[in-house]
């Protein structure tokens, strides 16, 4: 059974939710930024309510003082826009400058980009020189990230992840952002020899490789090719440049689905073909021309999002590995509503989150583009109505976190376990929460019929 789908279901009927949701987030971002100490690191996140940072990689901060600029938009309290402004200024630079990490378009887009985005909103002033600070940001974060790169077999290549040159991460599709918007800023990568290396080639040829080996079709691949299923990491041999075999870090297995790097290809690809669109036909002739582009990265979108749909509580709420070990004790977990309070599997509330407003855009993009997108946008909306009451919405002011039940690292045992609980449950993380309140600003933005909330806004 798939997630159950009300066709009457709307943003406007979402929006007094929404806007409890934003009530909520207020006092909690407040007390983070009261009680953060930066010097113990980056909130990453919590233990017993409180947010606890855990050394990996820098990939969290971003989402931290973009959410209070995701508040300062849904509400307009300017307290949230000054904070999030500050901290950027303040202690996001090593961000742009960071050669080791894939997760560019999580930290840099959710703080500079999202500034930019409210200048040209004319949300925050019209000060040319701040203007220049945000673009000049968001043109080296591109850059960098483009510099991460790996070159493969037949003409492909991908963005390496902080595993090293011979690892392709799922994730990065939605960190490819980066490189979209330095491309339309102007931007390029400088090689060696003064090579000018197009920013928007490697966007492209980035998520063609993804799309070819880290997500299956149905076509016998292997014995365990099931339509729509992704990898997290493909491994590529470096010295002739083939690929040689899935593999996991924060799944269960190479041969199962981590449902958060599921859900983070359905989002980039609903996004990458969003921002297809005001791309210009002259910068997409040699990269193969605009409809080639967009038939791969729509077959990958609906390929994930289907597999989703189907591999999916019917809440909408997933749990953190489609072939986690004790599943088999739940009996048929996929014909109700998630529990994550069960003994045997963790749920991820933070797959849900993202993979919602990638259901919605992807929904949107077929029905603007005369296709039936309804099916998708519904258990979009199915699922973000599911994330904003409870027992997912955190209610109880003294816990920090406000999209609880989110799973970090199942595999290496970081999630807290609270006594007399056998799985991880009732906690939160930066990223869920960040794209918790970016999902409800989404459907908000429709509901009040504001400019549709995209990270190319960014570019006026």
């Amino acid at each position: 059974m798939p997630i159950q789908i009300d066709t009457q279901l709307t943003s406007r009927a979402l929006a007094p939710a929404i806007r409890r949701v934003f009530e909520l987030s207020a006092d909690k971002i407040a007390s983070l930024e009261r009680s953060w100490n930066p010097g113990q690191g980056t909130p990453v996140f919590t233990v017993n309510g409180r947010y606890t940072s855990r050394g990996w990689t820098e990939w969290t901060q971003g989402f931290q003082f973009g959410s209070a600029l995701l508040q300062f938009d849904a509400t307009g309290e300017k307290r949230f826009l000054e904070s999030g402004r500050r901290a950027t200024v303040r202690h996001m630079a090593s961000h742009v400058s960071h050669v080791g990490v894939h997760d560019h378009g999580f930290n840099n887009l959710s703080t500079y980009g999202n500034l930019l985005r409210l200048w040209h909103e004319g949300r925050i002033g019209r000060k040319q020189e701040e203007r220049d600070f945000y673009e000049l940001a968001l043109k080296v974060s591109g850059a960098v990230q483009a510099a991460r790169w790996t070159d493969v077999r037949d003409g492909d290549g991908y963005i390496h992840s902080f595993n090293g040159p011979h690892s392709l991460f799922i994730d990065t599709v939605r960190s490819l952002r980066s490189l979209g918007v330095a491309h339309r800023l102007g931007h390029v990568l400088m090689g060696e020899g003064d090579t000018r290396i197009p920013l928007l080639e490697r966007l492209v040829v980035h998520a063609r490789t993804t799309a070819r080996y880290s997500i299956y079709y149905g076509k016998d691949r292997d014995a365990y090719d099931v339509k729509g299923r992704t990898v997290h990491e493909c491994i590529f041999n470096l010295k002739d440049g083939r690929f040689r075999c899935p593999s996991s870090q924060q799944g269960y297995s190479p041969f199962t689905t981590w449902t958060r790097g599921l859900a983070w290809a359905i989002c980039g690809y609903a996004e990458q073909l969003e921002f297809l669109e005001t791309v210009p036909d002259a910068d997409l002739k040699l990269l193969g021309g605009r409809a080639a582009i967009a038939r791969t990265w729509l077959r990958a979108a609906r390929a994930t999002a289907d597999f989703y749909i189907r591999n999916t509580c019917t809440d909408g709420v997933p749990a953190w590995d489609t072939g986690a070990p004790n599943l088999h004790r739940l009996g048929a977990y996929l014909d109700r509503p998630s529990d994550p309070y069960n003994r045997w599997e963790p749920m991820d509330s933070s797959a849900a989150a993202i993979a919602a407003q990638g259901l919605f855009r992807l929904g949107r993009y077929l029905q603007r583009n005369g296709r039936d997108g309804q099916r998708y946008r519904q258990a979009g909306l199915a699922t973000a109505r599911t994330l904003f009451a409870e027992p997912y919405l955190s209610t109880r002011p003294r816990h920090q976190g406000l999209l609880l039940h989110s799973v970090y690292h199942r595999p290496n045992g970081w999630d807290h376990i609270a006594p007399g609980q056998a799985i991880p449950n009732g906690e939160s993380s930066m990223w869920g929460d960040y794209h918790l309140r970016e999902l409800a600003l989404l459907i908000l933005r429709e509901a009040e019929r504001k400019p549709y909330l995209t990270f190319f806004g960014c570019l006026g």
